[in-house]
């Protein structure tokens, strides 16, 4: 088995090291991965000066391009986002503001320069608004070239109302295990297939 590479953009509100279930979600994701040869890694994206922008480099202080660097290596982007407002968070805005850049390459077979890679979504809170989120980074990945995988996200909403984080809870609940494990799983094969046989060149 051919190992592929995964990254995770967690986009917590948080610099590490504080504890995160954006983080936590993302990690168990990877492990899962694992198990299919794939060999990922974890980026705090806050841990990064990124500027807003719509370029690949806004400037000398500018760290986008670090993170840039492990996107287009990889063969399999995990967005990982809290909840705030229903919303995902204003990090993981500023990655799909920044990824628009991308929609300007081309591979050497004339393709959008993402075109080949997979792209799935984790989301936590400890309020309602997952369903959305995943619609709408799924929507802004399609646009970019990313193919996603089917049952390609996984997520975990406290009750109404609550105020429980998912890193609170003493055991990963039985349905979201097997959700990161779906995910994991389908990502990888839609990988291994898109890295033998990309799509046709326009």
């Amino acid at each position: 088995m051919n190992e592929l590479t995964a990254v995770a953009l967690v986009c917590t509100l948080k610099q590490s090291p504080a504890d995160s279930s954006s983080d936590l979600i993302a990690r168990q994701v990877l492990d899962e991965l694992v198990g299919y040869g794939v060999k990922g890694e974890v980026l705090r994206v806050v841990d990064y000066d990124v500027h807003p922008g719509v370029t690949d480099n806004e400037g000398p202080r500018d760290q986008w391009p670090v993170l840039l660097e492990q996107i287009r290596s990889a063969r399999i982007v995990l967005l990982a986002t809290p909840t705030w407002l229903g919303h995902m968070s204003s990090v993981a805005q500023r990655v799909l503001e920044r990824l628009d850049a991308e929609l300007s390459r081309t591979d050497e077979a004339g393709r959008p320069a993402l075109t080949g890679k997979v792209g799935v979504v984790a989301v936590v809170g400890n309020e309602d608004g997952a369903h959305k989120i995943v619609a709408d980074v799924f929507q802004a990945l399609n646009d970019l070239g990313f193919s996603i995988p089917a049952q390609g996200c996984t997520y975990w909403n406290d009750h109404a109302m609550g105020s429980t984080d998912y890193r609170d809870l003493d055991e990963v609940p039985e349905a979201v295990g097997k959700t990161n494990a779906t995910v994991a799983r389908n990502a990888a094969h839609l990988a291994r297939l898109l890295a033998a046989d990309n799509y046709p060149a326009p």
